[in-house]
């Protein structure tokens, strides 16, 4: 994962990389947005972050797989700290989008290694229930994987 924010307008925004690290793996939610034959989509997420690669779960059918499978090229925003100012008029706010190679995991053991990296990430106090759950429905549960290619962050926050 390489992080570059070359491209970044504001240039006085940039996040450090470190924290932009920690966003990305500690998120609640992502947004995965996608381009299909309808136009842009883009769809929260729960996921999981491994190494340079971002895991998500979803149905074995439906317009995100299609989409990936299309046109795997796509984009993963993850929102940090946020708080509107109103007397200011603006927001306060951390976030980080990642770029990247999407791909549907065709392997069963990576299939199964995901989903319980994302049992542990939001459910580690019931990993064993967890983790039957996984064998239950691994057969039927569809695996996204992101490939990050590049992460850009930015902030803003009242002085």
């Amino acid at each position: 994962m390489r992080y570059c924010n070359d491209s970044v307008r504001r240039q006085d925004r940039l996040l450090e990389e470190a924290r932009a690290v920690e966003i990305l793996r500690e998120g609640e939610y992502g947004f995965l947005s996608m381009a299909t034959d309808e136009g842009g989509y883009g769809v929260p997420v729960n996921y999981v972050v491994s190494g340079d690669t971002i895991f998500m779960h979803c149905a074995p059918e439906g317009r995100k797989l299609r989409a990936v499978m299309k046109n795997p090229s796509v984009s993963f925003c993850v929102v940090g700290h946020k708080r509107i100012v109103t007397e200011e008029f603006t927001t306060e706010y951390e976030s980080v989008i990642a770029s990247g190679v999407a791909r549907v995991v065709e392997s069963d053991e990576e299939r199964r290694q995901a989903l319980r990296l994302i049992v542990e990430k939001y459910s580690p106090e019931h990993l064993e229930q967890g983790l039957q759950a996984i064998e239950r429905s691994v057969h039927r549960t569809a695996v996204v994987a992101i490939e990050v290619e590049r992460l850009t962050g930015k902030t803003k926050m009242m002085r």
